[in-house]
């Protein structure tokens, strides 16, 4: 967990050097900034922009080990539990709502004051959606800050380009109340209309159920990206081995032609 003070800005101030561009990607940073738990490691990819995290018990052992051996990774430190605590502290009397306001006082009192203000803000959805814009503001500017003080100017992600669509010809003639499919065959639908269903579905679920599908969802973030980092490092070592020298050539002398035997 981050030791960052009430109001300390993360990273190093001061720190000197070229200024290197780096296409972040702003919500998996946002969400390491954010996530401070203690088995949680997340890490800024300095080339690629994208945000490694590392679980305790669910990646490999050895991982921190080989990220430690790449310089292209950067330990990202979130946000501490005290400084994001203060924000529900000043987020509540922005609350028009009187009965809101006092259950979020009520709920921020005592361990578990986090979950219990999100259990809260869950049946009231303009609140809720006022709590994230407000904890983004401040997540980004601690961001801003940290991305400076390592000398990292954020530029634009690279964008993906647009698979042209086919001839008309080559589509179905009852494909067109069909969702797309993937090369594979798998039907594919629209990540904002998965987003969409997602959101809609998570109104309907209690906070039991909703906790099971963040931590599997956690889960899920965590292999893929242990997955990616095992990928890059298999490239790196392969790249490595094709650019070394070869052995040196020549014949080696046995033990009778070191003794000058005929």
């Amino acid at each position: 967990m981050s030791s960052n003070s009430v109001g300390e800005r993360p990273g190093t101030p001061g720190a000197t050097g070229p200024v290197r561009e780096v296409p972040v990607d702003w919500e998996a940073l946002e969400d390491a900034f954010e996530n401070n738990a203690p088995e949680v490691h997340s890490y800024l990819h300095l080339t690629t922009g994208e945000v490694l995290r590392v679980v305790d018990g669910v990646a490999d052992p050895q991982m921190h080990v080989r990220i430690a051996s790449d310089g292209n990774y950067l330990r990202i430190d979130p946000v501490s539990s005290r400084e994001q605590y203060r924000w529900m502290e000043r987020f509540i009397p922005m609350v028009d709502d009187n009965d809101l306001r006092g259950k979020l006082t009520q709920a921020i009192d005592g361990k578990g004051a986090f979950r219990r203000f999100k259990d809260v803000l869950m049946s009231y959805a303009t609140d809720r959606e006022r709590w994230f814009a407000f904890r983004s503001e401040r997540l980004r500017t601690f961001m801003e800050a940290w991305l400076s003080a390592h000398a990292i100017k954020a530029i634009a992600r690279p964008a993906w380009a647009e698979v042209p669509a086919a001839p008309e010809s080559e589509v179905a003639p009852d494909s067109t109340d069909e969702a797309p499919k993937s090369q594979s065959g798998r039907r594919t639908r629209n990540a904002d209309t998965l987003r969409q269903l997602l959101h809609e579905l998570s109104e309907s679920l209690g906070p039991r159920d909703l906790d099971m599908i963040v931590g599997f969802a956690e889960f899920l973030k965590a292999r893929r990206a242990a997955r990616g980092f095992a990928h890059h490092h298999e490239h790196m070592l392969q790249e490595r081995a094709a650019a070394a020298p070869p052995p040196a050539s020549g014949k080696k002398l046995d033990d009778d032609d070191d003794n000058g035997a005929p």
